[in-house]
This record gives C-alpha cells, structure tokens and sequence, in this order.
C-alpha cells in the first residue's frame, strides 16, 4: 500500500539561485542506494545513510545526485523490481525519510534525480497480482502483455523473444482453477512482467506517479529501459536465438520502437508544469547516437546516456571518431551529449580500461572537458577497481543465475557479474565495513578498500578523490569548460588528442590526451604563454605528456 506523508508542507526550491538551463552542463552523480551509506547498521545501504552523506557530495562539487530505485519492492532484481511507486522499500526507509534527503540536498544547493521504472513492474505489483487472480479475459490482463501458448496445448511460448537475463523472455502462468494457463511477457526476469503501453491505464498510471515525485520536490527522473516501452504490434518472432548480440546495434520488435517518442511527448508537458527546470534522462541503448538523439528533441526529454562513449576503447582515434558523432547527432535537435564512464551496471572504468589507475583517471579528465553533462558512479572518484573475485554465494544479480557463471566480465551489463561494481564504497581505513555502516556489509569489501576510502584520501594532493575534488572546482570556475556543444581539434602525433574549448569569457582551454604508453612532445599546443591547470597525475614538465595522462591547459 502507497505511503502517505502527513502534515507535508509543499517543496521548496532548490538552495543555490535557480540556474538557467542548468542540466546543460551539470555533473551528476549516481548514488546506488545498497551501497553507498548504512544508516541503521544492517548492512544495507539506506536513505538515512544517503543524507548524512550528502555534505560529502556537495564538498566533492557535483550539481546534482541521481539515486538508483528505492521503491517498495521483494528485491529481484536490487529494486527495479518495482511493487508500489509511490512508497519507499522499508529497507531502505520510508517517505519521510525521502522528504528529509530532498529537503537537506536543496539546502545543500543538490538537486535530486530519482529512477523511474516504466518498463516493467514487479510480479507482486497490485496490477499483476490481480490480473492473475481474475484470470483469462480479465481487461487488468490487459495492462500487461498476456497472451495463449503457442502448441496443440499451449506449452510453447508465444514468441521466440529471449530474456536479456537469459532463457526465454516468457513464463507461463497457472489459471485459477490450477490448469496451465497464459503466458506473460518479461524482457528481464521472469518477476518483472513488461507493462503494456497501448494500455491508456498505464499512461494515467505513470503521468501520476510523475506528479507525486515532482510534487515531493524531485528534480528529475531517470528513466530505466527508456528504449522497450513500445513492443512491434504483433509481438513478431526474431526468427533466431542469440538475439542479445544484437542489442544497441539493431532496432528490434521489443527495443526502440518509435511510439516511445508519443510517451516522452506527454511526459515533457508534465514536467514543464512545475517550476525550476525539472528534467527526465533516458537509458535508452540504440543502434546509433542519431536514433539517440531521437529521445532527446525539444518536445521530449532532456538527456540520454551515451552508451556509444562509455564502451569506446582507450584508443584516440575510436574516442575522436565517438566524440565527434555524438555532439554532431545532439547539435541539430539542440540537446546537450552525455559523457559517463562508469555505472552500476557495467565494468568500472579502472578495471574495464586495462587496470590501470593512471588511465582511468585521464580518461576523467578527458570527459569532463566534454561540452555538456557529466555523469560519475559512486567511488569511481576514489578510484575503486572492480572487484572479480566475490564468491558466488555472495552474489545478488538475477542475471548471474539465469545465465550462469562468465569466465570473463566483458563489461556489457548482461553478463550477470553486475555484483562486482555494486561492493559498498569505504569511507574510512578501519571499522567492519570500512565507514559503510555498523553491521558489516551486504557484499563483502575487499581489504584493500581500507587504503582507498574517503578518510585516506582527503588531504593528499596526489589522491583520485582529490584530483576530482579539483577538476570539478575548476570546471565550475572555466567557462570554457562543459559548457557549448563543439570542440576544436588540434594536430597532435598518433595515439594523442587534443582539442580547445573556448567559453563566453575568460582565457580558451586545452586538453590533451596520451592514450599511449609512451612520452610525447606537444610543443605547439602546451606553449610556454599558457599554464596548467590540472594533470591526471606525475611526470607533466613544459610540452612533455607523461603515458596515459590528461592535462587542462589554459592558454
């Protein structure tokens, strides 16, 4: 049952002065819950936890705080598993809880960014839970995607669509007399049954749902799968297995489908009638970045992730040729490119990238110098490896026991070891948890995590949290930095980039970039009238660029 909040005055604004189009260029930090602060020593990230952390990240000098679900839920799938969507998982707290971080972040001048699940709903969703008990012909079953089996009995599924979590995307229900029933739709496991958006009760639902949040004084929503809401009429077979491989390269009958556009139509005016800017970011995985830029015109919404970059290799070319056809697919519908690296579902970027800590943070670097919004997952800014050797009793992700057990973390999302980049973070060297919490953690640290928290790396000049902590000062103080949607590009030797950004006013920026292994020389681009303004690390002297290293040169 939805939780209510009584005696609730209406949201305030946020603390800091109301920015104009402030989303253009805004840092944004994930925050997933489980694993960021424990709060009540259970070992299990929490809401309370989250807000007493919260003048961390504010120090840290990000813009706004995007918080994975939260939502009442049996935890399937770590909570996109939604049951109710207006109520808060007791485990995680409840809407008070929820009113209080709000309120704290926008005194703190932090905007707040809360998932949205609209795909798919929880198997013990109220929705689902009576569509089953009312059975064949219910017009509930119609929120959802029920259809006969296919064979002399109906054994068969109703389509060859497979899971993204493995095995087939379908599961047969039993009737409520106990006879082999229909079968029901779920692009992910089988306790997230996809909602059926030619519904028009699931489009009252969620405008709803948005309202409630917006009213509790949100700033935004990220909308989880903004890609599968719309399924081909029909629901047409593939006409082949394997069709995971074919995911972000191919438009298909259950992804990217162009009715979601009419959904962020109507979306876009709700948000437009509330105050401050309130913003919707889409997850949407497509086969190219001009069919992502399809979710972000100026009726729909505002961002959308940019997967194209986040799985591009540490090569100049492959990353020069993804910057380049990312601005130039936002530039004509006028929306701002994305730049993230890591998030709960992929590879941290230290381990993805080869391991190497030297180039995972001149790769931050080079993608804060990026016109447009920034995106960071929690600890990366410590920079936290992943971890590979959890042992399987210990992991959580639906994936890993429905697709078993990968030799190697390919970093794709759907290999089912998503558990490894989900480890609580450390804030402290000591304690059973390392700072997380009282009562230990829900997946086990490693014991490096002490040398690498928050309470070892404030103060040391040569720290990852510190190099953060810097480049975003800097990046709010440069106006040519985050801010427009192009860059000049500079001659510079094989395996080097460099671009300049140039900003309203103040002095023009350089970045340049060494994704070799290798010193090299730039003589005629970190000239001797500028200064630095900032390296990824030792070994920078006059026009000389240490191996994988990043510098900001203001000229």
């Amino acid at each position: 049952m939805t939780q209510h909040l009584a005696d609730r005055t209406e949201p305030t604004s946020p603390g800091a002065p109301s920015r104009p189009d402030w989303w253009r260029d805004a840092v944004i930090y994930q925050v997933y819950p489980r694993s960021f602060a424990d709060g009540d020593g259970d070992g299990m990230g929490d809401l309370p936890g989250i807000r007493s952390r919260l003048p961390y990240l504010a120090e840290l000098g990000v813009d706004a705080v995007w918080l994975s679900p939260f939502y009442a839920s049996p935890q399937a799938d770590a909570g996109y598993d939604v049951a109710d969507y207006r109520a808060i998982d007791p485990m995680f707290g409840n809407l008070h809880d929820a009113d209080a971080l709000i309120r704290d972040a926008h005194d703190l001048g932090l905007r707040i960014i809360v998932d949205l699940v609209p795909n798919h709903s929880s198997d013990q969703h109220e929705w689902f839970q009576r569509a089953l008990r009312q059975g064949p012909g219910s017009p509930l079953r119609d929120r959802y995607h029920f259809r006969p089996g296919k064979g002399p009995t109906g054994e068969l599924p109703p389509n060859d669509w497979e899971s993204i979590f493995g095995g087939p995307a379908w599961t047969r229900t039993r009737n409520p007399d106990g006879t082999p029933g229909e079968w029901y739709l779920h692009l992910f496991a089988p306790e997230q049954p996809d909602l059926n958006w030619d519904n028009p009760a699931v489009h009252d639902e969620f405008r709803s749902v948005l309202r409630f949040w917006l009213d509790m004084g949100v700033d935004g929503f990220r909308v989880d799968v903004a890609h599968g809401l719309i399924k081909a009429a029909g629901l047409p077979d593939m006409g082949h297995p394997g069709q995971l491989k074919l995911l972000g390269t191919d438009v298909l009958p259950f992804f990217d489908q162009d009715g979601v556009h009419e959904i962020y139509r109507s979306w876009r005016k709700v948000l437009e009638e509330y105050p401050h800017q309130r913003i919707a970011v889409a997850e949407a995985w497509t086969p190219n970045a001009d069919r992502t830029a399809l979710y972000v015109r100026p009726d729909e919404l505002h961002q959308a992730f940019n997967f194209h970059y986040l799985t591009t290799p540490w090569d100049a070319t492959e990353l020069r040729r993804v910057i380049d056809s990312s601005l130039d697919s936002m530039r004509p519908v006028g929306a701002p490119t994305t730049w993230v690296l890591s998030n709960h579902d992929v590879v941290r970027h230290r381990t993805r990238l080869g391991g190497s800590l030297e180039r995972a943070r001149a790769a931050t670097l080079l993608m804060l110098a990026l016109p447009g919004s920034a995106y960071l997952y929690q600890g990366e800014e410590l920079g936290l490896p992943e971890v590979l050797d959890l042992p399987d009793e210990a992991r959580q992700d639906p994936a890993f026991f429905r697709r078993g057990h990968h030799e190697d973390a390919a970093g794709d999302g759907q290999d089912g070891l998503r558990d490894g980049c989900r480890v609580p973070i450390p804030w402290t060297a000591q304690g059973s948890s390392y700072g997380f919490g009282d009562g230990g953690s829900w997946l086990p640290q490693p014991a490096s995590w002490g040398k690498l928290s928050v309470a070892e790396q404030t103060g040391d000049p040569a720290a990852t949290l510190e190099l953060y902590r810097a480049a975003l000062a800097i990046r709010r103080e440069q106006p040519a930095l985050g801010a427009g949607d192009r860059v000049e590009w500079l001659p510079t030797p094989p395996g080097v980039l460099a671009f300049r950004r140039e900003g309203a006013a103040g002095p023009a920026v350089v970045c340049a970039v060494n994704t070799t292994g290798e010193r090299v020389e730039l003589p005629e681009i970190l000239t001797p009238g500028g200064s630095l303004l900032l390296a990824s690390g030792p070994g920078h002297e006059g026009a000389t660029l240490a191996a994988d290293t990043t510098v900001w040169w203001r000229e």
